[in-house]
């Protein structure tokens, strides 16, 4: 059952994000209720009276100004704020590249995702990668690179629960990373409108226990998926 609660935060950066959209959503909140308040305030002060002629008021003079300026400048001041959260956030998620324990690859094509992962061996491009479509599989604690690529058009490779976005250009590999915190079943989306089938582009974030995730890579190495299956067609 995937679970559809995306405000949970199931990876290491997720809560980073999340404060930082709280930071600018505290920040701008405020100031339009200040300037909301000021507005009407304004209205009230000069509002049309009975024997008052109306002022033709230019902004030019000093105890104008400052009603801009002032705003301003502590406006300026909390952009500061913002800025500064920004490009951390930025820099620790998109730049600052953690050393991986393990490497997989997403592949975005209309209208699927697919996946390869190492084996038991720990390395791309072997006999026991193990391949799957629409459901990825990975294990809680564990610090994943992904190289993303598109075979076709532009998508989106969208983890809404891990805070994840990452456009996938056709003829680029992009690499990131993402650390699974707590397991369960999440959506995957694509979050690029990618043609006629893009509403249908949704997988599967399975994130498992250790336990649990060396069981399915036993399960799913080639050779063995292999001997099962011509186990089983033995015994019809």
């Amino acid at each position: 059952m995937i679970i559809q609660d995306w405000l949970a935060q199931v990876s290491t950066y997720a809560g980073s994000i999340d404060d930082l959209f709280a930071l600018i959503g505290v920040l701008v909140g405020f100031w339009f209720i200040v300037s909301e308040g000021v507005f009407f305030w304004l209205l009230y002060r000069f509002r049309a009276k009975d024997g008052v002629k109306a002022e033709y008021i230019t902004g030019e003079e000093k105890h104008q100004k400052r009603w801009v300026s002032w705003p301003h400048y502590l406006v300026l001041i909390c952009d500061i704020f913002i800025i500064y959260g920004a490009v951390t956030v930025w820099y620790d998620i998109k730049q600052d590249l953690p050393s991986p324990d393990a490497t997989i690859r997403v592949i975005g094509q209309q209208w699927a995702w697919s996946f390869v992962q190492p084996g038991a061996d720990g390395e791309l491009g072997t006999a026991d990668d193990i391949a799957t479509v629409d459901e990825l599989y990975v294990e809680s604690g564990k610090l994943y690179h992904y190289q993303l690529e598109a075979r076709d058009v532009m998508h989106d490779f969208s983890v809404p629960v891990f805070r994840l976005k990452q456009d996938a250009i056709p003829g680029r590999v992009i690499t990131g990373w993402f650390e699974p915190t707590t397991p369960g079943s999440y959506d995957i989306q694509c979050a690029e409108i990618c043609g006629i089938g893009h509403g249908v582009m949704a997988g599967t974030v399975i994130v498992q226990t250790p336990e649990e995730h060396k069981a399915w890579m036993m399960a799913n190495t080639p050779q063995v998926r292999d001997s099962i299956s011509i186990a089983a067609n033995t015994a019809r």
